[in-house]
């Protein structure tokens, strides 16, 4: 397989699905982008009807089906669009979008309304209108250069946009975050490093989901970030059928610490339309982080977070092994048994 399969006809050609499926998914493709890139085909067991990489990209019929709680820009981003480019939600801290492009498109992302093949890049005009506005804005004490996928700009346009930044002194953390050194980690190749130099603190979150992921060329990808001295970081969504026991999650974690990648979100499924097959509640989720505590070290112990619809925030959401009672604390540890805390007096 030599390149990202695109259509439904692609996957139909790769032996990915079966031909009398191609109708159905074409309307899929018609409502939201598709993009398999080679590294993740090659992943994926096609006589799996369960299997975890194609859970995550292959289109599904169901995604044609709008639950009540779904809505177009779940996290509220637009809401918080100062400037084309730029989501200012937080105040010491902006989203930076330079392009809504990716080299494969998740079947449950936020963004599946605005990304896609067609999806725009900033011009330079624009560009610099995103980059003025956090120059006049001196809370913003970090940049998060999002998508889209930012590494699938070139390295002059990452260059460009990494000496723009590092010209605003208020601005001291610059942050990326990818799917590229998972999905594409050939493109992971010392021009694009070097394009992120930078004497600010720079930082690379990449996105994996299943330990399957983690393949040898990922390694690769992520020892190059890392060995030019910029530290990585993770997020994973959970996903029903993909990551939601504690079994897979903990091999997913485990995996990534071992590549020197420190595990910092665990995303809620967000309601963007026609996901509700891929989201758990948020029991289950709970519960399959209440099975980590104790069993796996706390370096690769992420936060289990929630964005809440309408642009309010993350918050976390994980258990909690505190209770206040009128006598102190009654505290749980990792194995489910209460234990007595005094009070302060």
């Amino acid at each position: 397989m030599t390149g990202t399969l695109r259509k439904p006809a692609d996957l139909v050609a790769a032996g990915l699905i079966p031909a009398e499926r191609q109708a159905e998914l074409d309307e899929v493709a018609r409502r939201f982008s598709v993009a398999v890139t080679p590294a993740m085909a090659a992943l994926i067991d096609p006589n799996d009807p369960a299997d975890p990489i194609a859970t995550q990209f292959i289109p599904d019929a169901r995604e044609l089906d709008t639950a009540p709680e779904e809505m177009a820009d779940p996290i509220g981003d637009h809401a918080f669009e100062p400037v084309k480019g730029i989501v200012h939600r937080y105040p010491d801290r902006v989203l930076l979008k330079p392009l809504h492009v990716c080299p494969i498109y998740c079947r449950f992302c936020f963004r599946r309304e605005d990304v896609g093949p067609a999806g725009a890049t900033l011009t330079n005009a624009e560009l610099d209108a995103a980059i003025a506005y956090i120059r006049s804005r001196p809370e913003i004490w970090e940049v998060i250069v999002t998508g889209g996928d930012p590494f699938l700009l070139s390295a002059r346009r990452l260059k460009t946009i990494m000496a723009a930044l590092e010209s605003i002194p208020h601005v001291a953390v610059i942050r990326f975050h990818t799917r590229i050194p998972v999905v594409a980690p050939e493109r992971v190749g010392p021009a694009l490093v070097k394009a992120l130099f930078s004497e600010k603190a720079v930082y690379v979150v990449v996105h994996a989901n299943h330990p399957r992921e983690l393949t040898p060329a990922m390694k690769v990808a992520v020892q190059r970030i890392g060995k030019a001295g910029i530290p990585l970081l993770s997020q994973s969504v959970l996903l029903k059928g993909v990551n939601d026991t504690p079994v897979v999650l903990e091999a997913l974690l485990r995996g990534l610490v071992a590549m020197r990648v420190k595990p910092y979100y665990l995303h809620h499924g967000d309601l963007a339309r026609g996901t509700a097959h891929l989201r758990t509640g948020l029991a289950e989720g709970r519960e399959v982080m209440r099975a980590l505590r104790g069993r796996l070290s706390g370096i690769a112990q992420p936060i289990y977070v929630l964005d809440l619809p309408g642009g309010h925030g993350k918050v976390p959401v994980g258990p909690c092994y505190a209770r206040e009672s009128g006598e102190g604390w009654s505290i749980e540890d990792p194995q489910g048994n209460t234990h007595r805390y005094p009070p302060k007096e």
